[in-house]
């Protein structure tokens, strides 16, 4: 069973998804588009593409919302997580498995005229330094996968972070039984749509 966050080569591949803090050379929309472009041709054609095998001949891309800049936040600072759970918990997966797992901090953004709240994991055995955002919104089990979709961030060099919702992936089970997959903490549920990056 290859589990679909961890940072062995062999199970997850981070070239798939962009972790949103690169300054894009091209413009927005061109710099998400060519994101995109990247990932459809890994999934059809590399080793580690969660797309059965029997499947990738026929495969032409996966479906995305279209590019919005407006959901692109810059300058997150990381703040102590503050709430009741503990620090330190466990992450059911897809598969019925517990996934050792700690709450790094909280992320708070503007969006749809209300200040919205996401909390960041770092997953065991996972880099410490990059966060592990799941979240599900009014899209889920509709437009996008029902257990969530996934933000994977990496600190900038003053130790901020960018939450770019057009890099919303959704995990390999999706694709495949084959993969464990963490299922959404019922916290990191946004009370909006947010029709920004893959759905189904």
């Amino acid at each position: 069973m290859a589990h679909e966050h961890d940072h062995d080569p062999h199970d997850h591949d981070h070239g798939a998804h962009d972790h949103g803090g690169h300054e894009p050379a091209l413009g927005y929309r061109e710099w998400i588009e060519a994101q995109r472009a990247a990932k459809d041709n890994a999934f059809k054609v590399a080793a580690f593409s969660p797309i059965p095998s029997v499947d990738r001949a026929a495969f032409t891309g996966l479906p995305y919302y279209p590019p919005d800049e407006a959901m692109r936040f810059e300058g997150m600072s990381l703040a102590p997580y503050a709430g009741d759970a503990p620090s330190a918990f466990t992450i059911p997966t897809s598969d019925g498995q517990l996934r050792p797992a700690h709450r790094a901090g909280t992320l708070s953004f503007e969006a749809g005229g209300a200040t919205r709240t996401l909390t960041g994991y770092v997953l065991d055995g996972g880099d410490p330094h990059s966060l592990f955002v799941p979240f599900l919104d009014g899209t889920s089990g509709t437009e996008t996968y029902g257990a969530g979709r996934y933000l994977d961030l990496e600190p900038e060099a003053d130790g901020t972070f960018v939450l770019d919702f057009n890099l919303a992936y959704h995990p390999y089970c999706v694709y495949s039984p084959d993969y464990s997959c963490p299922l959404t903490p019922a916290e990191n549920r946004l009370a909006m749509r947010v029709e920004a990056g893959e759905r189904l």
